[in-house]
């Protein structure tokens, strides 16, 4: 296994920003989620530049995120197990269309559910 860490594996900054944007078109195209795309508060710029420093932040990256602890940020959403699985099942998909190996895609699937009680509230 290598020394580096999960962000560097990932291809840095700009391999994260590629994979987030395509994360954000494929949720917006999910009939399963692409509802709570259809108001969003924020422009997708700014979406994808909060998801970037999360992401960044969580594997390893100098990115600091600033947007709501995700509790906060999913209050009042009655998100549901399905729509979090929906979630995850486009990340797949947009590492995969970016080329992440499997230990990669595995890393950051298992970081993305550990935030599931945080989010998941029906």
């Amino acid at each position: 296994m290598s020394n580096s860490s999960l962000y560097d594996r990932l291809g840095g900054e700009d391999k994260i920003r590629s994979i987030v944007t395509d994360l954000l078109a494929l949720h917006k195209q999910n009939p399963a989620i692409s509802v709570r795309y259809d108001n969003a508060k924020k422009k997708d710029a700014e979406i994808i530049g909060l998801v970037v420093e999360l992401l960044g932040s969580a594997t390893g990256g100098p990115q600091q995120y600033t947007g709501m602890d995700m509790t906060t940020a999913h209050k009042g959403m009655n998100c549901s197990e399905a729509e979090f699985v929906a979630v995850l099942d486009d990340l797949l998909e947009a590492l995969t269309k970016n080329g992440i190996g499997e230990l990669e895609k595995a890393e950051v699937l298992a970081l993305n559910y550990a935030l599931k009680d945080e989010i998941v509230h029906v």
